[in-house]
């Protein structure tokens, strides 16, 4: 069983049962009953590998602030979630918090967002949408909500759901504007240097803009990096070129080979700059990457962010 589906099965035997106890009647409509965060688990990428430190039955219960739900009150519904059976399904809770901090339990919502976000209410400047790790996100926004009775959890994640049009071309712009400069030009170069390790970082770099323009182009965070290629296989658009990937980093660079990688490198650039025509999001007309990103980010309505440097988003 995988892991969201644990903790929704342990969730619903126990978890629910608990919070309907007379004992919390107060408590119970300030209460989000959820598995989100870190963890592959949350993703639906945990497997056996990562059964040795994720997967256990357990779920987290959402509330608010002091001003709403005491500490007192807190503590006793920690206690009653601390006595829910030790084991479920084949697996064992453990007693330890895991690396990265608590994961199941009775989590305040202002400390979690706080976290993950940098506010307590998941209401983001200008500043925090263009720095802030996509893992971040993410970790808001992807796991599975079991139950809101409050609706705050459910009104941050959608308020979270995807960038704000004027961050999202903001971030394209740089990315497209690095993977030209990576793939498009410092590639081959390298290569007529005879500089293969630089080849290969330029390779590597080409890689990781792009299929970090893919996720953009898809309205999709992306996961933390070792999640990267099993989740850009997943998108709608785009996702065959993550082969093509994979093949620029795991091939050396010699003279035979080099070839093949710069002409996979203008053949992803192509795809890319060929969907970026398709939904008119750039103006350029041409297969030079730079300019495409120059068009993209010249076409944001917002003039504070269309004036910041092309990579202050990246």
């Amino acid at each position: 069983m995988k892991g969201l589906e644990l903790a929704e099965e342990y969730y619903l035997q126990y978890g629910k049962k608990l919070l309907d106890e007379e004992r919390f009647e107060q408590i119970r409509p300030y209460t989000c009953c959820a598995l989100i965060g870190s963890g592959s688990e949350c993703l639906g990428y945990d497997d056996e590998i990562s059964a040795d430190h994720d997967l256990e039955p357990g779920f987290i219960i959402f509330i608010p602030g002091e001003e709403t739900v005491t500490r007192r009150d807190a503590f006793l519904l920690e206690r009653a979630y601390a006595g829910l059976p030790k084991e479920f399904a084949g697996s064992k809770r453990t007693m330890l918090a895991p690396v990265g901090g608590q994961r199941h339990g009775v989590i305040r919502i202002p400390e979690f967002m706080q976290e993950k976000t940098g506010t307590e209410d998941g209401i983001l400047t200008d500043k925090i949408w263009l720095t802030i790790p996509e893992q971040s996100l993410l970790e808001v926004t992807g796991g599975r909500i079991f139950d809101d009775r409050y609706g705050e959890m459910t009104r941050i994640r959608q308020h979270l759901s995807y960038y704000p049009e004027r961050i999202w071309k903001k971030k394209l712009a740089g990315h497209l504007l690095l993977m030209g400069q990576s793939g498009q030009y410092n590639y081959r170069r390298c290569i007529a240097h005879g500089e293969t390790g630089a080849a290969q970082l330029a390779a590597y770099e080409f890689v990781q803009h792009t299929m970090a323009a893919v996720f953009i182009l898809n309205r999709r965070y992306r996961p933390y990096y070792k999640w990267c290629f099993r989740a850009m296989r997943e998108l709608e658009q785009l996702s065959l070129l993550a082969e093509l990937m994979e093949y620029l980093i795991t091939t050396d660079n010699e003279q035979e080979i080099a070839g093949d990688k710069a002409d996979v490198i203008e053949s992803v650039s192509a795809d890319i700059i060929g969907l970026l025509i398709e939904q008119g999001i750039s103006g350029a007309v041409c297969g030079d990457l730079e300019k495409h990103a120059y068009s993209v980010n010249d076409s944001i309505d917002d003039a504070e962010i269309r004036n910041m440097h092309i990579l202050a988003a990246v």
